[in-house]
């Protein structure tokens, strides 16, 4: 339990990292807009409360992830990290619809903007420390499994792109001297925060549904295809869920019939070995096995099977279409 707890450490210290910038650079955006009275500006800072409130509840949610299993939560805690993505996502793409709705109606009404220049440099500034700070959560993340991390990093990421983008429009509103560039300029980045909003809460939701992950389940039939025994006859009925940094696994193998308790239990463990040896994250097992039957025997490798009614002819390599399936091999 130590060990785990002192691997959380860093994602702590960078969603707390995260948390303490994000309240600074919220302050000097809303500085920025009211020198300026530019809507544009307006939106940039208005998505920074919604990072300071994101990170906020990241911040919560990393810590619930690092509390054991106990009887109300046996997989553990680590399904809240999809949730505070959700949460995030969410924010992020109301922000957007308000900031879109503000800047149509002073797209209409407009109001007098000034000291543009000034007000880019105050962005400009945020913009660069957002995207150093979203690399930071970012590598953090993957490097710790934290969807939160990731998530709450690409938020910046976006935060500091929008920044870009608005630093550039508000030099061309002063060359040009067209005022309701702001407005237009301010949607378009609502748009784009809206989708980004989107794009967060459908991957949150597809964790939160145990939506396949097709890159994950192709990374643990690779490691078990490369590293196969011989009595391991066939893998079939497997599926992942990610919970949190951990992984849970269970799927069906197909043993020699003939193979005691202890030869099983042995053959398991070897499995859960060869997993948890290659794999880039914990990963627990529930592995079901089926015996053998005499239609196996095809592709069978067991060299001196006392029971074997038919020459082995072909190994059938283990692929996403056929470990998946609720099928031993010779019914597909």
């Amino acid at each position: 339990m130590a060990a785990k707890l002192s691997n959380l450490q860093p994602q702590k210290k960078a969603i707390l990292i995260a948390l303490c910038v994000s309240v600074v650079l919220m302050l000097a955006k809303f500085a920025a807009y009211f020198i300026t009275h530019s809507n544009a500006i307006l939106t940039d800072a208005a998505e920074s409360i919604v990072n300071v409130l994101a990170s906020s509840f990241a911040f919560y949610s990393i810590y619930l992830a690092t509390l054991p299993k106990d009887e109300n939560h046996p997989y553990g805690h680590g399904k809240v990290e999809f949730f505070s993505a959700f949460i995030e996502g969410v924010l992020i793409a109301i922000a957007g619809v308000i900031i879109i709705l503000k800047s149509g109606y002073d797209l209409i009404y407009p109001r007098p903007i000034v000291q543009l220049f000034e007000g880019a440099s105050i962005i400009g500034v945020t913009g660069v420390v957002n995207l150093i700070v979203g690399y930071y959560l970012i590598n953090t993340g993957k490097n710790h499994k934290s969807i939160t991390l990731e998530a709450d990093g690409r938020h910046l990421l976006t935060d500091a792109i929008t920044s870009g983008g608005l630093v550039v429009g508000i030099i061309l509103i002063k060359l040009t001297e067209i005022f309701w560039l702001d407005s237009v300029i301010s949607i378009l980045l609502g748009l784009y925060i809206l989708f980004s909003g989107y794009k967060l809460t459908r991957r949150s939701v597809g964790g939160l549904m145990d939506e396949s992950n097709v890159d994950l389940v192709e990374n643990i039939i690779d490691i078990l295809q490369k590293n196969r025994k011989d009595p391991w006859i066939d893998v079939h009925n497997l599926r992942a869920q990610q919970y949190g940094a951990d992984l849970h696994i269970d799927c069906h193998i197909t043993l020699p019939y003939y193979f005691d308790l202890n030869r099983v239990h042995q053959e398991i463990s070897e499995i859960d070995k060869t997993i948890n040896g290659n794999a880039d994250r914990k990963t627990e097992l529930f592995i079901h096995t089926d015996p053998c039957l005499p239609a196996c025997c095809n592709y069978c490798h067991m060299k001196e099977c006392p029971v074997r009614q038919e020459d082995f002819r072909a190994e059938i390599k283990w692929t996403i279409e056929n470990a998946t399936k609720n099928l031993k091999h010779f019914d597909q």
